[in-house]
């Protein structure tokens, strides 16, 4: 059975989207997924459902694999070492352990746990596990060289530390 595309705002209950019309503007709320760039599709999935009790979703051919159990799908694509991940983009992928400022944090129950379990799947544990007012976290590196955090949340997680309302209206921010 086929599936419906995606929908801004369908994969979120409408309690928790936000969306406000200023001006001319008028801003969506929008659907998130995530794409991990690997270089052997078998052993991302392996790792990423063994380490994260994600499962498989759908399967697109030999070059990517949905995986469901997260707040947004993430997508496994097949990309070649060395391969260029853009027209005009400078650098080829690389999958030695590399920063980017943007990556996956996983929220889980209980971190102790959640360390030992992506240790067994193969996950590189960056330093000790932090502490601060509002949870825990650990840093990692996966066998693709992307880092990726695990946060236990304490108290009201990020409500402890937060000053403005997630649905304000930041028009002028733009």
């Amino acid at each position: 059975m086929a599936r419906a595309p995606l929908q801004p705002g369908r994969l979120l209950p409408r309690r928790l989207r936000c969306s406000s019309r200023t001006g001319d503007h008028v801003r969506m709320s929008l659907s998130l997924l995530a794409n991990i760039d690997v270089a052997d599709l078998d052993r991302a999935e392996a790792f990423y459902t063994q380490a994260l009790g994600l499962r498989v979703g759908r399967r697109f051919g030999n070059g990517g694999v949905e995986l469901l159990g997260a707040s947004s799908p993430i997508y496994l694509l097949l990309k070649a070492s060395a391969s260029t991940p853009g027209e005009g983009v400078p650098g080829r992928r690389d999958y030695r352990r590399h920063w980017t400022p943007v990556h996956l944090d996983f929220v889980v129950d209980d971190l102790v746990a959640a360390i030992a379990r992506a240790q067994a799947a193969g996950a590189q544990l960056e330093g000790r596990m932090r502490s601060a007012n509002w949870g825990r976290i650990a840093t990692f590196a996966d066998p693709f060289g992307h880092g990726f955090c695990l946060i236990e949340f304490l108290g009201r997680g990020y409500d402890e530390i937060a000053t403005v309302n997630a649905c304000a209206d930041r028009a002028t921010d733009r």
